[in-house]
């Protein structure tokens, strides 16, 4: 009965955790929307939410599988380096919502991981570095993906519509944003959502409450259900720093960056591959505003948020780290 009651706290914990993550996240689906102001601040948050719920009928749990057993050897795992890796992952979400900079929770949550399960077990055998590496290569990869698909889309809208007037286009694309911004939040759905999903799951395994490393589906719609809901309560300071201090937008900029977003989340979901929605949505918004002019983006904006980037997998690890050597020395004293 106490383990129980313990797993089930520390999956409360995880669903906080994807609960942040929505909330600390918003800006990665609706910070163009608003910024070009398709549509308000409460309609964009409520349209993110649902579209985030959507992927739970579409997509499958590729990343839920490489977060549970392609970071770390599940064998090795305990509901103390959980829990510990969660509450790591969220200091350093907190810390960065604070300030304004659109960090990963994605990578939060894998420095967590790293961080709790060198500690918790004492060596690094026991971390699978191949899945590392691929991670921590996407941190450059997917805003490089974005970017790229970004410029590609941008050159290819304004050479189609060069000949319309400002106005006209501004008016058509005001329109196809609601798609775009849609498509991107079932993306970042999809994409985060299976992170949680991932570490309740090794969790339950590791405990002998499930025979085979398989998503239950109640954990599915629970991961689901926190992500959207988290998204809903929105995260307005990153907002403002990601719809309007890295570049100007227009509706034909959010719709590219969007779109070419969208398409890079929905394809490292397919592969698998645990990628970062803000890192993807911020190239994105860079490929755009440089297509106009390279002056166009704030790159001392664009460093900062750089280096959000590379501290966070180290400093998540560092929080979660002192969390297992606290709560173990909190346990001896029971």
């Amino acid at each position: 009965m106490t383990v129980l009651i313990a797993v089930a706290a520390v999956i409360l914990i995880a669903l906080f955790f994807d609960f942040v993550n929505g909330f600390h996240d918003t800006a990665n689906a609706i910070a163009t929307v608003v910024s070009t102001r398709v549509l308000t601040p409460f309609q964009a948050v409520l349209m993110a939410a649902f579209m985030n719920f959507v992927g739970v009928f579409i997509f499958g749990v590729s990343i839920a599988l490489t977060i549970g057993k392609g970071i770390i050897d599940p064998s090795v795992v305990n509901i103390t380096i959980i829990f510990a890796a969660l509450v790591g992952a969220v200091i350093w979400n907190l810390i960065t919502w604070y300030w304004g900079l659109p960090s990963s929770s994605s990578h939060a949550l894998v420095g967590g991981l790293i961080g709790a399960t060198i500690v918790g077990v004492g060596n690094l055998n026991a971390i699978v570095w191949d899945g590392v590496l691929k991670t921590f290569a996407f941190i450059f990869v997917a805003p490089i993906l974005g970017f790229i698909g970004s410029v590609f889309f941008t050159i290819i809208i304004l050479s189609v519509f060069k000949k319309f007037s400002p106005l006209k286009v501004n008016s058509y694309f005001r329109k196809l944003q609601l798609v775009s911004a849609s498509f991107y939040a079932m993306g970042h759905g999809t994409n985060d959502a299976q992170k949680t999903m991932g570490l309740i799951t090794v969790l339950l395994f590791s405990e002998g409450l499930i025979s085979t490393f398989d998503v239950p589906f109640w954990v599915i719609i629970a991961a689901y259900g926190a992500i959207s809901i988290g998204t809903f309560a929105g995260g307005w300071r990153i907002v403002k720093t990601m719809g309007s201090k890295i570049t100007k937008l227009r509706p034909v900029d959010g719709f590219c960056a969007e779109t070419a977003g969208g398409f890079v989340l929905l394809g490292t979901a397919h592969f698998g591959i645990p990628v970062s929605t803000t890192h993807v949505i911020a190239g994105s918004i860079m490929g755009t505003g440089s297509v106009k002019r390279g002056s166009s983006v704030r790159w001392i904006v664009a460093r900062k948020i750089l280096y959000a980037w590379l501290f966070t997998i180290p400093c998540a690890a560092f929080f979660a780290a002192l969390t297992l050597v606290l709560t173990k020395f909190a346990i001896s004293f029971l």
